[in-house]
């Protein structure tokens, strides 16, 4: 998998608004995101012959090219969980670097606010997966009926043993938020907290507060990948794939891996950080920022230890005062604002960030930034991407 380093790049993004209320379906999102990444690459939707999607995307493969008039196309799938952005870039690489593709489209779009066409819930239709039947028939009896409940817990075991306090997962938000304030494209421009606005926000599930948790909202996103040669040609300075992981251990579960020895730990992402630093052949202290998952701020300290940029424990004090996270600290984190302070569509935006920051065009831009750093899955299972000039 090594040989894929420098193999291909991101050449196009595009990212829809975040809106309560998109008034479309997600299939018109999906293609208008579609064609807006490849406008911003300078293709057209004819030199398009690989497609990449979330498995539980609404727009199938069928839908994008009957809509959008794309000609055949030599390689397509998909990807499942929170994971997927970083891991369909993977996927997408692969398949540019093996020459089973030159330019493939990664898209999704998720009305997760105003609920107009989504697939039905498995857990509603009668077919349910088996992560569905491990929650629903093993978890639910017990009073463990949402992913914030389970993500609580993890949570409340880490402060036990690290002794990590509420205020200090306060930061994460605050400064997710500040850099959102930032983003005319957001859910939160001109929007900033402070720590006492944190504090005053509700208890969700016991540790978690509202202001740790994402906010569903409608939204799509898609990037186009190629390779190097072809990127020359383009519109835009390529974004080059120099490391990218993914990771499933033992005893995994989606965001509640109870039967592990130690349930406060992340030990996918550290899997992670182990191989696309090695692809990448950098270490943590060379990466000029991160976009990390921030759907619930106590996971980012916990990324933080796992992807080395602190050790054992140290995660939650890393991030107290926000002096270390924000820019012109030792790594800037989710410099668009992320889920916490863009908008939620799942990891998707975080890609996006680090494209433009490669670029120079972010909101809130590190200043000769060469490399970025994106983790999608925390919780399990995780993929991880390395960005570079």
């Amino acid at each position: 998998m090594d040989g894929i380093k420098d193999k291909a790049a991101i050449v196009g993004v595009a990212l829809s608004e975040f809106s309560a209320d998109s008034g479309k379906t997600e299939l018109r999102m999906s293609c208008e995101v579609i064609k807006a990444a490849l406008d911003d690459a300078g293709l057209v939707v004819t030199d398009v012959d690989g497609l990449v999607k979330q498995s539980e995307d609404a727009s199938d493969e069928h839908a994008i090219t009957s809509s959008m008039g794309m000609g055949n196309l030599t390689y397509f799938g998909e990807v499942k969980w929170g994971a997927a952005p970083c891991a369909m870039v993977l996927r997408s690489a692969v398949a540019v670097a093996a020459g089973s593709a030159k330019c493939v489209v990664v898209y999704r779009a998720v009305n997760g606010s105003s609920k107009l066409r989504m697939i039905p819930s498995m857990k509603t239709s009668g077919q349910m997966s088996t992560s569905d039947l491990l929650q629903w028939t093993f978890h639910s009896p017990y009073g463990l009926m949402t992913e914030t409940g389970s993500v609580a817990m993890l949570v409340r075991r880490y402060m036990h043993e690290t002794d990590a306090k509420a205020e200090q997962f306060g930061w994460v938000t605050t400064v997710c938020r500040e850099n959102g304030a930032r983003n005319p494209e957001g859910l939160y421009y001109e929007q900033s907290i402070t720590l006492e606005d944190y504090l005053a926000s509700r208890i969700v599930v016991d540790p978690l507060r509202e202001l740790d948790c994402y906010k569903e909202s409608d939204c799509a996103a898609a990037f186009v990948i190629t390779t190097p040669e072809m990127a020359k040609d383009l519109k835009q300075p390529p974004a080059v794939i120099r490391g990218c992981a993914q990771s499933m251990v033992g005893e995994t579960e989606r965001m509640n891996s109870y039967y592990r020895p130690d349930i406060a730990r992340l030990p996918e992402v550290g899997r992670v950080a182990e191989r696309m630093f090695r692809m990448a052949g950098v270490r943590p202290q060379d990466i000029d920022v991160a976009q990390l998952d921030d759907a619930y701020a106590p996971l980012v300290p916990l990324q933080l230890e796992e992807l080395g940029f602190c050790g054992r424990g140290e995660g939650a004090a890393y991030c107290e005062g926000g002096d270390r996270i924000r820019l012109g600290g030792e790594i800037p984190l989710n410099t668009s604002g992320g889920s916490l302070g863009e908008g939620h569509i799942h990891g998707m935006n975080h890609v996006v960030e680090a494209v433009r920051q490669i670029r120079g065009t972010s909101t809130g831009q590190v200043k000769g930034a060469e490399l970025a750093l994106v983790a999608t899955g925390a919780g399990g299972p995780a993929a991880g991407l390395i960005l570079g000039r």
